[in-house]
């Protein structure tokens, strides 16, 4: 069990819900939890989100991060050469 405080504004919006449903505070915080952890659980996470998009635009050369100094090199060599 743990204790948290709330702003003024929603403390009050609390107790009016509370009183005039006829609910303790406790169940509303504890109603509104659940529902917050059911919408999130499932949740995809951005990789899973995007996994789809991943390498399905690539050029199929898995070395391109690794010397794009020397592609660019080559590039420009090209360009200046025409």
């Amino acid at each position: 069990m743990f204790s948290i405080r709330l702003p003024e504004e929603l403390e009050k919006k609390l107790v009016f819900y509370a009183a005039r449903n006829r609910v303790t505070k406790k169940e509303i915080v504890k109603r509104a939890l659940e529902n917050y952890f059911s919408l999130h659980e499932n949740q995809a996470g951005p990789y899973e989100l995007g996994q789809d998009l991943f390498g399905k635009y690539g050029s199929g050369n898995g070395s391109l991060s690794t010397n794009y100094k020397q592609l660019v090199r080559e590039k420009i060599h090209e360009k200046m050469s025409d």
